[in-house]
């Protein structure tokens, strides 16, 4: 049976968590598992890519406004080149997909498909550089890599290969490139909220679990309904380490030479899977307004006698709409009725649905209903677009106000090893506690419940640890606070 001949979702969001998001993937047109014998790769339908071009127009807007110019570099890499840095070597070692042979020849050297570019990318920034006026130097490529992870396929949040965009910048001083870090992590931050309506936590990865490479790894985390974390963005401050591997360097005003500070920073398609995760319901896919393919379906109601007049009222609605912008669908199909219609296009997430029959025409009014909650609204037809955009707005409130209170009522706070064990396994969620610093803390904690640190704080309060205050794991002194949660 095709995803479209069996409408209903037939799994739970509450119970059975990953089944329903893969009926949802399916049922909503986003994307279809890959071929047999291909394990960890998806086939992304347009409906699906469409979501992914919308986060895509979003970032790539908001990078070119602060100078980025995107690029595009092989997507094989020489070993040679990865071997240049060893950390990412040793980082990515378990998870890269090696080219051996071009057609019946055996290569010279091996071919990596890249897991990420920074050795494919350094080398060739080092080129463009030679003068401090040709700093700072930004570029973006948006692209797939390939990492061979043996985990379950979960559509957009964990495939073998992935759609991304990295960036990578070139600097004078650590304070411009730590700008940068910060600028890129802001942009992730804005994305999820003013877009994707996500609230996010921000913060930095402990030492252990830093970029292979990096000096610093700063990330945003959104939390699931689920209560799990999902790492959505990451912004990296690499130091000097991958300038001084590629020899990019530059010349000062003095006539010195220096290395770069870099940075690198990416955003995955893993944020379609918290988009999906977060606001989608028992019915099918929810999608804010921002992103949505289709931010309106007009659906008519018409008895034979009252065809041509609901459909000629519907029509020039669609036209007003499609002329100030926005993304319409006329649903005009005879051989479904409305009751059909109500609930695909409910699978399929469109947030707003206008219903008009012959009482709307003959009130010259419109019945919009949102999407998820159901609630209708009656508009009157003059200035429906701006009227639209009010309705598009509540929508929007709606959904961040819902996960805004799923993260605010899933932080709790922990003094001891068993709280944090217990909170976790009870409610899931985050769980903040005083650490010391320890990788084996963690270790401890992530050997009994598969929870682990996904972030310490920035430089704000909610980063300051008392003098008094203990290692909530081991009972050392605590040097600083993190976050533990099970994550994606």
């Amino acid at each position: 049976m095709s995803d479209e001949q069996e409408l209903g979702i037939t799994e739970s969001k509450q119970y059975n968590t990953g089944e329903w998001y893969a009926e949802v993937v399916q049922k909503a047109g986003l994307a279809n598992y890959g071929p047999e014998g291909m394990s960890g790769f998806i086939v992304t339908r347009p409906r699906g890519y469409a979501l992914w071009e919308s986060i895509q127009n979003y970032l790539d807007g908001e990078f070119k406004k602060t100078g980025v110019q995107n690029a595009y570099f092989p997507l094989f890499i020489p070993e040679s080149y990865l071997e240049r840095e060893k950390d990412i070597v040793e980082g990515f070692d378990p998870e890269v997909a090696w080219v051996t042979h071009g057609g019946h020849e055996e290569l010279e050297e091996r071919l990596a498909v890249r897991p990420t570019s920074e050795s494919i990318i350094a080398p060739y920034m080092a080129r463009w550089v030679r003068s401090h006026r040709d700093l700072p130097l930004r570029v973006n490529q948006w692209a797939s890599v390939v990492r061979w992870e043996a985990t379950e396929t979960k559509p957009f949040f964990r495939t073998k290969e992935f759609l991304w965009q990295e960036g990578h910048t070139a600097h004078e001083t650590r304070d411009g490139a730590w700008d940068e870090t910060m600028t890129r992590l802001s942009q992730y931050q804005s994305l999820y909220e003013d877009v994707l309506a996500i609230p996010v936590l921000r913060g930095a990865k402990p030492e252990h679990d830093k970029f292979p490479g990096a000096d610093t790894t700063t990330t945003v985390e959104a939390l699931m309904p689920d209560g799990k974390s999902v790492q959505a963005g990451t912004s990296h401050y690499l130091g000097t380490s991958f300038a001084e591997a590629f020899d990019l360097t530059y010349t000062t005003e003095d006539e010195d030479e220096e290395p770069a500070h870099t940075t690198s920073w990416g955003l995955s398609w893993r944020s379609l899977g918290a988009l999906i995760m977060t606001h989608s319901d028992d019915q099918g896919l929810v999608l804010p307004p921002t992103i949505a393919p289709e931010q309106v379906v007009i659906v008519p109601i018409w008895q034979a006698d009252t065809q041509e007049k609901v459909l000629d009222y519907a029509e020039d609605i669609a036209e007003d709409l499609e002329d100030a912008g926005v993304r319409v669908e006329l649903d005009a199909r005879d051989e479904r009725n409305p009751g059909f219609k109500f609930n695909e296009w409910e699978l399929k997430g469109v947030p707003v649905r206008f219903e008009i029959g012959p009482n709307e025409v003959d009130d010259d009014v419109v019945t919009a209903v949102h999407r998820p909650d159901g609630e209708s609204v009656e508009l009157d037809r003059e200035n429906i677009a701006e009227a639209v955009q009010e309705q598009f707005d509540e929508v929007y409130a709606k959904l961040y106000a819902a996960a805004e209170e799923n993260l605010e009522e899933n932080v709790r706070e922990a003094t001891s090893r068993n709280e944090i064990l217990g909170t976790i396994g009870q409610h899931g969620g985050y769980v903040k506690a005083p650490w010391c610093g320890d990788e084996d803390c963690e270790d401890e904690i992530k050997d009994q419940i598969a929870a682990e640190i996904v972030m310490v704080p920035l430089n704000d309060e909610d980063a300051e640890i008392h003098d008094d205050e203990d290692c909530a794991v081991c009972g050392d002194d605590a040097e600083e606070t993190a976050y533990f949660a099970k994550s994606y």
